[in-house]
C-alpha cells in the first residue's frame, strides 16, 4: 500500500501531537513532506525535533506565504491544519481547491461566514474534511454514549453540562492569542466546541436554538483593579512585577516554550507570556448557554475559566432515568508539558440512576494518553488505513464540525444581541445532511 503524503500548516504547540505520531508510529502509512508556518524559528525547531529526536528524514520548510507552493511542489494527499483558529478556513479551502483532503484541529473555524465558505467548498470540490474531536474517543465519553445508545435512560430530555477550567489551564487562554476574540471566537468556540460536540454525539442530535450570556468577570486589568491588585505588567519575561504572581508563566528554562515562542519572537512578534490581568482581552471567562436540540432535548451549559480545579460534570435525564458523569482533569500548560498530559484524567465516575431501581456505577476502561486517553485512539483512527471497526462511529465529519461550532457561534451572537438565535438560519446546511 502506497503511503499517504501529508503536509502540515501551523507548527505551534498543538501540532506536535500529529507530527510526532507520524514519525514514531505511523511511518509505514504516512509520509510527512512539508511544514508551513509564519515563523521560521518555529519551523526550524520542529525540523530539529523530527530529525534529531525522532530520527525522521528532513522535511521541506515553507513560509505562510508559500502554502500554495508547498502543495504544488509536494503534491500531498492530505493537509493537516493546526494554525491559529481564524486562519483555518483559509487553508482548508485552498487545500481542497488544489485537490487535497484535510484534517483540521478543532474548531473547524470561528464564525458563520467562514463556516459557510468551508461547507460550500466541500460541496463544490467533493473533497473530505476530518475535524479532530479527541474527547469523543476518551473512554468515559465513549462509555456515556454507549449507555445512552443502549436506551438505559430512555429518550433524552434534559442535559446539564458544567465545565471548569482551572487557574493554570484556564488562565492560559488569557495569556495567548486566544484572548482576542477575532483570533479564537472566544472560549465558546475554541474550547466549548469539544463540549458541544460531545452533547451532539451523546444524544445523537444537533442544536436548533441557542441563547447565551457571558462576560469577562475575573481576568483583565479592570477586574484585577477592583480586587485591589496594584502591580501590573504586560508580559512576564523581563518584568519585575511578575515575580511572585501565581498566574505568571515563565518560559525560561522550559525547552519547548523557549524554542517555540521565546526564541521565535523576533520572527513575528508573537508574545506567549502576556499577563492575564492586562488590557485588550475581548473574550469571556464566565459563560452560560441554553440550547434546544432538534430532537426536543434541552441543555443548560456553563463554562468557567478560573476554577480552583479542572474537570466537568454532566447530568443527562431521560424517560427511564438519569446518568451522571464526573471527571477531574490534571493541570496542563499548552506546549509547556508533554502533550500526553493534556486533558489527563485524575478521576472519573459514571453513575446510572434508573427510575424505581437502585443506582449503580458503570465500569470505565483505563487508557493512557492525552484528553483522557482519547488522543492515541484518535490518531490511530486518522493515520491507520485499516482502523478497528468503531460501532460508536466517533470519526467526526465536516457536518459534525459545523454543528459543534455553530452552538458557540450562535451563543456569541446571542451574547451580543441579547436574543435567542436559530442555528439553521445562521448557516445553510440541508437537513438531510444532518442525518439526525
Amino acid at each position: 500500500m502506497a503511503k499517504k503524503r501529508y503536509v502540515h500548516v501551523g507548527i505551534g504547540g498543538r501540532a506536535r501531537m500529529y507530527y510526532e505520531a507520524i514519525a514514531k508510529k505511523y511511518g509505514d502509512y504516512a509520509d510527512l513532506v512539508g511544514f508551513c508556518d509564519i515563523n521560521r524559528t518555529r519551523l526550524e525547531y520542529a525540523q530539529k525535533v523530527m530529525t534529531e529526536d525522532f530520527g525522521y528524514h528532513p522535511i521541506k520548510l515553507y513560509g505562510a506565504d508559500e502554502f500554495e507552493k508547498m502543495i504544488e511542489e509536494q503534491k500531498p494527499d492530505i493537509v493537516i491544519v493546526t494554525s491559529i483558529d481564524r486562519t483555518h478556513h483559509r487553508y482548508i479551502i485552498k487545500a481542497m481547491e488544489m485537490g487535497c483532503d484535510v484534517i483540521s484541529e478543532k474548531p473547524m473555524t470561528i464564525d458563520a461566514d467562514k463556516c459557510q465558505a468551508i461547507l460550500d467548498t466541500i460541496e463544490r470540490t467533493g473533497k473530505h474534511l476530518r475535524v479532530c474531536f479527541n474527547y469523543r474517543y476518551a473512554p468515559q465519553n465513549s462509555k456515556l454514549r454507549e449507555v445512552i445508545k443502549e436506551g438505559t435512560i430512555g429518550d433524552v430530555k434534559q442535559v446539564h453540562f458544567e465545565w471548569l477550567l482551572n487557574t493554570s489551564h484556564g488562565a492560559d487562554y488569557f495569556r495567548r492569542w486566544h484572548r482576542d476574540k477575532r483570533n479564537s471566537g472566544g472560549l465558546l468556540v475554541h474550547k466549548a466546541t469539544h463540549h458541544f460536540d460531545l452533547v451532539n454525539f451523546w444524544i445523537n442530535s444537533y442544536p436548533k436554538t441557542v441563547y447565551a450570556q457571558g462576560d469577562l468577570m475575573f481576568y483583565g486589568r479592570e477586574n484585577a483593579e477592583e480586587r485591589g491588585i496594584t502591580k501590573f505588567y504586560s508580559r512576564v519575561y523581563g518584568s519585575p512585577n511578575a515575580e511572585g504572581d501565581p498566574f505568571a508563566i515563565k518560559m525560561e528554562g522550559n525547552q519547548s516554550l523557549e524554542n517555540l515562542y521565546l526564541n521565535a519572537e523576533a520572527d513575528d512578534g508573537y508574545i506567549r507570556d502576556q499577563s492575564v490581568f492586562g488590557d485588550n482581552i475581548s473574550i469571556e471567562d464566565t459563560m452560560s448557554v441554553l440550547v434546544r436540540y432538534a430532537n426536543g432535548a434541552m441543555m443548560s451549559y456553563s463554562l468557567n475559566a478560573y476554577s480552583p480545579y479542572e474537570g466537568f460534570r454532566v447530568c443527562i435525564t431521560g424517560t427511564k432515568g438519569r446518568v451522571e458523569m464526573n471527571v477531574i482533569e490534571a493541570i496542563y500548560i499548552n506546549a509547556g508539558d508533554d502533550s500526553s498530559k493534556e486533558g489527563l484524567v485524575k478521576g472519573k465516575k459514571i453513575t446510572v440512576f434508573p427510575m424505581w431501581k437502585p443506582p449503580y456505577d458503570v465500569p470505565i476502561e483505563e487508557v493512557e494518553g492525552g484528553h483522557g486517553g482519547g488522543d492515541p485512539v484518535l490518531l490511530d483512527d486518522i493515520f491507520n488505513p485499516n482502523p478497528s471497526y468503531d460501532p460508536l462511529h466517533r470519526a467526526a465529519s465536516h457536518i459534525d464540525g459545523a454543528m459543534s461550532i455553530m452552538t458557540g457561534i450562535c451563543a456569541n451572537k446571542s451574547i451580543a444581541t441579547g436574543l435567542p438565535v436559530e442555528v439553521l438560519k445562521t448557516v445553510d446546511i440541508p437537513k438531510e445532511q444532518l442525518k439526525k
